[in-house]
């Protein structure tokens, strides 16, 4: 093939298509002249470019297609079998990196490490004459699977699977590992993943992605190649190789399809090996505004007025992955007029905001959310925004917090709005104190938007429709019903769904209902009032999000317990 004519160079296109900076081109030319390589993928080893996007860029390029994973017959056996009967030493095809298959009588597919070598089309060309050879660009991935299937009919001790420690921190060092777990997060980053799942069973191990709270199956690779990839992850992660009897955390910063990125890494003993996952938290992404979050208008002026009050507790409840800590930063996000002291109490901090003060508490060394608390409060502040209200210490401080003067902005794990006053009862607070200094509590819950390219029209059930009619906000009373469901395209990865936002439950203390806390009423009863009294519950606005045609029927059912329906 002739490459003289290609132009213009690949640093150039990725810089052109704003896939990376000249810095970072600069920065791989450097390690390329010291230590050798191709240009792509010292710039994937380097977190610059991910691979999916090299590879477009790479096909324009070259003029060669890309080969997608469903475009490669899925039985490797097939591949294998092909490569066996094709006259060629199995040791050529693993050592030049290729594989071949029949799309038809006439046409052989091809896919390499180096679809440009010489040395391969002068081999293909000599071998396989009687056809039409089309080359093409794949994933290592896909490209790995294919070999590693040839390499098992080649000898039965592959030199991934092994479990003496020297020899996996070379592999865990080696360019093949190195790149296999930059392009899986590089993946899981261009798909929006908040997880990544490794999950080893007796023979494969599969590769998962959280994409708007879903999990989804991305890999499904030979075990061989667990222990290598897994010692990778744990050593730049600061975990000990060496140890699989004990659950590990840790985390790492770096820098991802040009993202930076904070890894938190967890590593949990199972029967077939150790299950890891890893939490995605991106350096660079901007505190959400409360107009982004999903609030109905009557919900979005009730909580402005909430946390605009001079002192009392706004709590938000619901479940870990519900949005909490994000509805709290862009409350402090919209108060956060330089007019105030406001100081946050975090375990971790996971966004940095200007004009306020952010603490981490570390409970390994005492310094819990009591203690640190404790201190704030001889800080002047005037808004106090405690991460988690987690024991009864913690309770006690924020209500007496409240109660001289402060403003406090917390989290509890509770299933609705109702739920929290019992809960913080049970934690041993009196209820005179709940009932006093609680002004208001929201629960959340985040379901999938529909994807707007693929949506179609639906129809729900009338007595949905009638419920929903009637407790439309009068901001929405006017509008037409824009009922829809999921389809699926190329845009939401056919899941029919792109994003996520929030549905609320909204109740601040009535006379009604202070009368009930300090009567020591069920959460039953308190519900039964406020449903009495118009709080819409989280179904109720699920059903609202879906009439406009933000959300499906099938997600709010999906997300939301039973309530209306």
């Amino acid at each position: 093939m002739d490459t003289t004519t290609i132009a213009p160079r690949l640093g150039e296109m990725l810089i052109q298509a704003k896939l990376a900076t000249e810095s970072d081109i600069q920065r791989a030319l450097e390690f390329q002249h010291r230590f050798g390589g191709k240009l792509g993928a010292v710039l994937i080893r380097m977190g610059s470019v991910s691979e999916d996007s090299l590879l477009t860029i790479l096909s324009q390029q070259l003029m060669l297609p890309v080969v997608n994973a469903h475009e490669i017959p899925q039985e490797a056996s097939l591949l294998v079998q092909f490569i066996q009967q094709s006259g060629i030493e199995k040791d050529w095809w693993l050592d030049q990196e290729v594989v071949a298959w029949e799309k038809d009588e006439t046409t052989l597919c091809c896919i390499a490490r180096d679809p440009l070598a010489d040395t391969l089309h002068e081999v293909f060309h000599h071998h396989f004459a009687q056809y039409q050879i089309v080359w093409g660009l794949a994933r290592n991935q896909d490209l790995d699977r294919i070999l590693d299937a040839l390499a098992k009919t080649k000898t039965t001790a592959d030199v991934f699977d092994t479990d003496d420690i020297n020899v996996l921190r070379e592999l865990a060092e080696g360019a093949p590992v190195v790149e296999f777990v930059n392009n899986m997060l590089s993946q899981a980053i261009d798909q929006r993943a908040s997880d990544v799942h490794i999950e080893p069973e007796e023979h494969t191990f599969f590769v998962r992605y959280r994409v708007d709270g879903v999990l989804y199956e991305h890999l499904n690779l030979p075990k061989e190649r667990f222990n290598a990839i897994a010692s990778r992850i744990k050593l730049i992660s600061g975990l000990d190789i060496a140890e699989r009897r004990l659950p590990q955390d840790g985390r790492l910063n770096t820098r991802v399809s040009g993202q930076d990125l904070d890894i938190r890494v967890s590593c949990l003993p199972g029967i077939y090996g150790e299950s890891i996952v890893m939490r995605l938290l991106p350096k660079e992404r901007q505190t959400s505004r409360l107009e982004q979050l999903g609030f109905s208008p009557d919900h979005f002026q009730l909580f402005i007025k909430w946390i605009k009050e001079p002192h009392g507790i706004i709590l938000v409840t619901g479940p870990t992955g519900s949005g909490k800590s994000t509805t709290l930063y862009a409350a402090l996000d919209t108060i956060n007029n330089r007019s105030q002291k406001i100081i946050t109490v975090e375990d971790p901090v996971e966004y940095h905001l200007k004009g306020i003060t952010q603490v981490q508490v570390h409970s390994d060394i005492g310094f819990t959310f009591g203690y640190a608390l404790r201190s704030i409060l001889r800080q002047d502040p005037d808004v106090v925004m405690v991460g988690e209200i987690r024991d009864a210490e913690t309770a006690e401080i924020a209500i007496q917090a409240a109660l001289t003067g402060h403003m406090v902005l917390s989290t509890l794990h509770t299933n609705d709005a109702v739920s929290a006053f019992t809960r913080l009862i049970d934690m041993g607070i009196e209820p005179f104190l709940v009932a006093t200094s609680v002004r208001a509590v929201q629960a959340q819950r985040l379901v999938r938007c529909l994807c707007q390219h693929c949506a179609q029209p639906s129809k729900p059930l009338a007595e949905i429709q009638a419920h929903t009619q009637r407790i439309l906000p009068k901001e929405l009373a006017n509008k037409s019903p824009r009922w829809l469901q999921p389809q699926g395209c190329s845009h939401c990865q056919g899941s029919g769904y792109r994003g996520r936002i929030g549905i609320y439950e909204l109740v601040y203390i009535t006379p009604d209902l202070q009368t009930l806390i300090l009567d020591h009423a069920s959460a039953t009863a308190m519900r039964r009032l406020t449903n009495q009294q118009g709080f819409r519950n989280l179904r109720d606005d699920g059903w609202v999000k879906a009439y406009q045609g933000i959300t499906s029927v099938e997600e709010v059912l999906r997300v939301t317990e039973e309530g209306s329906f």
